[in-house]
């Protein structure tokens, strides 16, 4: 099973790196397999530790992958890294284990440090389309635009039916990033 969340990692200055990741457990461990080339899999590799930050306002997936601010961040209590201050919980991972691969490695990390800062409530429909929009748009580059522009169409359903303020605006920053997509490969088709 793959859980959607928010991945925090520093490089070796200190600066900080904030992107959605879907990640999974295993045997007590998280794995997190980033596509090469990635400042999440560099940053984890320089330093080995990242944070997993938990959190239900989707805006924050629809933020880090368009480049907007994410909200503030503290330095971890037990590892090298930044935890968002606006999530439920957070666990403080360390490298134990890279599994190498040509396009997406496998890294095992093990969780130092776990805190619940509160209780999550649930998603409701909109809240799950704008997720699944977050991971088309992190695959824009990588799945053909009229497999995203389709699955689009589909998930508006929910925010059409659902969404509050909060899932309107994430939404919105995420069709314009797919919009903006478009205008690229349509230039690119014209030279």
């Amino acid at each position: 099973m793959i859980y959607e969340t928010i991945v925090s990692t520093v490089d070796a200055h200190g600066n900080a790196h904030v992107t959605p990741f879907g990640i999974q457990m295993q045997k007590g461990l998280i794995i997190i397999s980033p596509y090469k080339p990635s400042r999440t899999l560099d940053n984890i590799l320089t330093t080995g530790y990242a944070v997993v930050n938990v959190v239900d306002d989707v805006r924050l997936f629809a933020a880090a992958l368009t480049g907007r601010y994410v909200g503030d961040l503290v330095p971890a209590d037990m590892v090298t890294g930044l935890r968002l201050t606006d999530c439920l919980s957070h666990k403080e991972l360390k490298l134990i284990k890279v599994q190498d691969d040509a396009v997406r490695p496998r890294l095992f990390l093990e969780i130092v440090h776990e805190v619940e800062h509160r209780a999550f409530q649930g998603f409701n429909r909109a809240q799950a389309a704008v997720i699944e929009l977050a991971v088309l748009v992190s695959r824009l580059k990588r799945l053909p635009l009229d497999k995203i522009t389709n699955e689009l169409e589909y998930l508006k359903i929910a925010i059409d039916k659902t969404a509050g303020p909060r899932e309107l605006e994430a939404w919105q920053w995420l069709v314009e990033a797919v919009e903006n997509h478009k205008a690229e490969l349509n230039l690119e088709n014209l030279a």
